[in-house]
């Protein structure tokens, strides 16, 4: 028989994880401007579309399918989700005592993991990007370029990036923030910056939204580290209170770098410093102590900070609603802390961290599956690019008139705020 209470937990943590989406539509939704919230939420939406019938259809396959021969790649022999009924069906009266829970909810899981990761892209684009180019554009990527990563991370002996290199990601420091910030990045330098960048501020239309968004993914996190053990266990249990005191402590280093940069704490800043605390101990959060978790939250903000303060400017890329300095950069530097504060005990290779071992192994390990998830992720995106831009008459932009008018009435014929007399005020 299923161990109920795992199963049961594995439940929960799918329900929780699918919540994030939705929330992150809020999230980006406050934080676009006010003629172009429709359409930031509606990328969000569309992924669940998007996301929901491709890995049914190839994903689950290419990501977990396969004899595991392939340290790159799944396989294809369970496209379409072939013969899952009648393997859970088979497992009902042949599993061993205490198996954890029946492996068809797993497929729902990694796919509410595909789903957030693939939402996260469309904050660095958001006001200025084709719709049918992003949805193009993310329906071949979660196949071509989530997927396969998902097994080189995941798909565990022989794997390229969890087994060869030996690299640790708990619930998704490279899998899921590093891929979407790096590819975020990738296509807002190809877009170009918006009708204005740099000469006017883009004020967040609706910090509520914000603050509602922020909420939503706090409650997913818990099902999103927490589930990433597979068992109601004493690990499961430490990942979510790392993710409290994680994302607490991100929060409150952030309110203290606004309150000595600006002379303000805002709650767009809190809640942005929850969501970098969040980010931050994911790739790490059944590896370290509580206390390294607070420590890498309060490092995570004054980072990110940084990064969305002053890169974007530095270097001038328009990542609009900060994909890459709050998920990419926040991804970065969690994988390389848990580098240095992974318990050896818990620790799912031979190396423990470089604080409890005096051993750089399994830094260099986690610095070398970076590199290598940025390798594969850049090649593969400037391919998607190019082929998509092809697709779309050479351009993955909206024209100057339409970005002007707003994605919302260009691109979906609705606002998100109209008068009673019709007229938008």
């Amino acid at each position: 028989m299923y161990d109920t209470g795992s199963t049961s937990f594995m439940l929960i943590c799918t329900m929780l994880i699918l919540f994030m989406t939705p929330g992150l539509a809020f999230f980006y939704g406050g934080l676009s401007r006010r003629k172009n919230v429709i359409n930031t939420m509606l990328m969000c939406f569309v992924v669940i579309g998007i996301v929901g019938l491709l890995w049914v259809v190839a994903g689950w396959s290419f990501a977990y399918g396969g004899d595991g021969s392939l340290s790159w790649f799944g396989g294809f022999d369970q496209l379409g989700l072939n013969g899952v009924v009648s393997k859970m069906l088979a497992e009902k009266d042949a599993v061993p005592d205490g198996t954890a829970y029946p492996t068809i909810i797993n497929i729902c899981f990694q796919m509410a993991f595909a789903m957030i990761t693939c939402a996260i892209i469309t904050g660095s684009v958001a006001g200025r990007m084709k719709f049918g180019a992003i949805v193009a554009f993310i329906g071949a990527w979660v196949l071509v370029v989530y997927a396969p990563l998902a097994h080189m991370v995941w798909g565990g002996d022989g794997s390229l990036i969890g087994d060869v290199i030996g690299a640790l990601d708990f619930a998704g420091g490279d899998v899921v923030h590093i891929s979407s910030g790096i590819t975020g990045l990738i296509l807002c330098c190809c877009l170009g910056g918006r009708r204005g960048f740099g000469l006017t501020s883009a004020r967040p239309h609706n910090v509520p939204f914000v603050a509602l968004g922020a909420g939503l993914l706090w409650l997913g996190w818990f099902g999103f580290n927490g589930g990433s053990e597979f068992a109601a266990d004493g690990t499961a249990a430490l990942a979510i209170l790392n993710t409290v005191v994680a994302s607490s402590a991100g929060l409150a280093s952030w309110l203290v770098v606004e309150k000595l940069q600006t002379g303000k704490p805002t709650l767009v800043g809190g809640a942005t410093g929850l969501v970098a605390g969040l980010v931050v101990v994911t790739p790490g959060a059944g590896f370290v102590e509580p206390w390294a978790a607070v420590v890498m939250g309060i490092i995570v903000s004054p980072v990110c900070y940084f990064a969305i303060s002053k890169l974007k400017a530095r270097f001038g890329y328009d990542d609009a609603l900060d994909a890459f300095g709050c998920h990419g950069v926040g991804g970065l530097l969690g994988g390389v802390l848990t580098g240095l504060f992974c318990v050896p005990e818990l620790s799912w290779t031979e190396h423990g961290g470089l604080f409890y071992t005096g051993d750089p192994s399994l830094l260099v390990s986690q610095v070398l599956g970076i590199l290598v998830t940025l390798a594969i992720v850049v090649v593969l995106d400037l391919v998607l690019v190019a082929i998509v831009k092809a697709a779309f008459g050479g351009s993955l932009r909206v024209s100057d008139h339409d970005e002007a008018l707003g994605m919302d009435f260009s691109a979906h014929g609705e606002s998100a705020y109209p008068a009673y007399t019709g007229m938008d005020a």
